[in-house]
């Protein structure tokens, strides 16, 4: 099996601790967040045991992101043989979430590693085949810009040519001024036909989505969000909330889950989808770096339409009618389309 979907932090996690586990030769892991406060799958001990045993073990995390990462936790790595590098530029992130293993078997999508995610929903892609190589150089220009200097490493920066029958690699990088996702969304939001279905744990949508989205509505085309009733924020809550009632009013329709779902998907028309690790607002678009995978592939389109729907049944429909507004939703509102004006 080539492609494989796991549903939630703790399905990924075990997946990938387990492809860590059985490597015998590389690791290279980018996280925008990396903590070291699990228990179950304690990713810093056996990463330390792996680079003792002599594989090339390469970190990339960003310093915003893990700015919790402890300084004895990121030693120890060290000092075991880990090279660790922190992505660090004032406004682009690395927002990626890559794990290639072996340069054999690879995993991307919207999961970190860090305990407070233990019990989300969010969706991880584990990647066997031809595309894995393509994963590997992503990697590796993330380590480039990252200052990574290793020369084996960067003999693997090669632009891998794929012929796009079924699945390809989407990169996102503002720092290369790649902003290969707006391109992807505005094309695929544009030609839907009959529905589109996005998953997404922050909806703040940019004013050209917004728009991409309404004339889908007006051609009929059926548009379904997925979103958390809660996130891990709570201001977040408070926008989603605002963008929800907004938007409900134009026909979209919204399902809110009653568990954390940090995955990040679109589907269109039921026969093509992407997943990775972007989120639908304008940190993703504008300036972070961010990485998926589109699939035409009917069999996996399939399998992202099950999973979808498995989270609908579980969610109840955003009421706009009879939903009221918070009081600091008032002081809020206001603030939101200020600041939607100056940078949506």
């Amino acid at each position: 099996m080539k492609y494989k979907f796991f549903m939630s932090s703790e399905k990924a996690w075990d997946a990938m601790f387990n492809a860590i586990s059985n490597a015998n030769k590389s690791i290279y892991l980018e996280m925008y967040i990396f903590q070291n406060d699990m228990e179950k799958y304690n990713f810093f001990d056996i990463l330390k045991q792996k680079a003792k045993q002599g594989l090339q073990i390469k970190i990339i995390l960003d310093s915003f992101g893990s700015f919790g990462l402890n300084k004895n936790s990121i030693s120890e790595l060290r000092e075991s043989g880990v090279e660790i590098l922190f992505h660090s530029y004032l406004l682009n992130r690395t927002h990626r979430k890559v794990l290639v293993v072996d340069e054999r078997i690879a995993f991307v999508g919207g999961v970190n590693i860090h305990n407070t995610a233990r019990f989300w929903n969010d969706l991880m892609v584990q990647i066997r085949g031809i595309l894995v190589k393509s994963m590997t150089s992503s990697f590796v220009r993330s380590y480039v810009g990252a200052g990574g200097k290793d020369p084996i490493l960067l003999g693997k920066n090669k632009k891998i040519v794929l012929v796009k029958v079924g699945t390809w690699l989407v990169e996102h990088s503002p720092l290369r001024k790649n902003f290969y996702f707006k391109k992807m969304y505005k094309k695929h939001l544009k030609r839907a036909q009959k529905n589109i279905i996005l998953i997404t744990p922050y909806f703040i949508p940019k004013r050209w989505i917004s728009a991409e989205l309404h004339q889908a509505v007006l051609r009929g085309v059926i548009v379904s969000v997925l979103v958390p009733r809660h996130t891990d924020r709570f201001f977040i809550d408070r926008v989603n909330y605002f963008y929800m009632y907004r938007f409900s009013k134009l026909g979209i329709k919204f399902y809110l889950e009653s568990n954390m779902n940090h995955a990040k998907a679109m589907i269109i028309d039921n026969k093509e989808a992407m997943v990775g690790s972007q989120n639908l607002d304008f940190l993703s678009f504008d300036y972070n770096s961010e990485v998926g995978i589109f699939f035409t592939d009917t069999k996996e389109v399939s399998k992202l339409l099950e999973i979808s729907e498995k989270w609908k049944k579980d969610s109840i429909l955003f009421d706009y009618v009879n939903y009221k507004p918070k009081w600091f939703d008032y002081l809020l509102s206001p603030l939101i389309n200020l600041f939607s004006r100056i940078f949506f």
